[in-house]
């Protein structure tokens, strides 16, 4: 897949991840997610240099499971909160320095939490998106800024997904409509 258009990076981009998060990683997914964790780690590690915020999205809840999503969703709802370390993000992202980090508790990291605030403050108006799940949380996010109104780039080898058709539905109809697409390599050389 590629863009229509070549692909650009505002003068005040962020780095969003989406759920690289042990409990995440460790699901079956359409692509390798160690491959997404390194891209997404690369992509960090270049964002970090330029002085660009870089924020990690973690899914958790309370040990109580008082904040787990209320669903009558045919699928079921979560009836418990995972154990901590689902939610710890693996050492391969690198130190969290002054990464800014996003708990969630739905879908996606604009749904009550600060993530606006936090990148509204610094001048942010571009973010660079991936992580786990496309179709779900990194589809959630990205409808999300869309409608705030942030210029997006999908980083398609920095995003994966646990079904195949989701994944193509994801990157094929929804994402090209409100996004750019790109890869890490991509991103990176428009850092430099």
């Amino acid at each position: 897949m590629s863009n229509s258009t070549p692909l650009s990076l505002d003068e005040r981009p962020a780095l969003v991840l989406i759920d690289l998060q042990n409990g995440i990683l460790g699901l079956p997914t359409v692509h390798p997610s160690e491959d997404v964790l390194k891209n997404g780690a690369r992509l960090a590690e270049a964002f970090r240099a330029k002085g660009l915020p870089v924020v990690r999205v973690r899914v958790a809840w309370s040990p109580d499971g008082g904040d787990l999503p209320v669903s009558r969703a045919a699928a079921g709802a979560m009836t418990q909160a995972p154990p901590a370390e689902f939610s710890e993000f693996p050492a391969e992202l690198g130190p969290l320095g002054d990464d800014i980090v996003i708990t969630k508790r739905h879908w996606g990291a604009f749904t009550g939490t600060e993530l606006d605030l936090q990148l509204r403050r610094r001048g942010v108006t571009q973010i660079v998106l991936g992580g786990i799940s496309s179709s779900i949380g990194v589809e959630s996010t990205a409808r999300s800024a869309f409608e705030l109104s942030y210029n997006l780039v999908l980083v398609q080898d920095a995003t994966t997904d646990t079904d195949a058709a989701s994944h193509e539905h994801a990157f094929g109809k929804i994402f090209p409509r409100i996004s750019e697409l790109g890869t890490t390599d991509e991103v990176l050389a428009l850092l430099k």
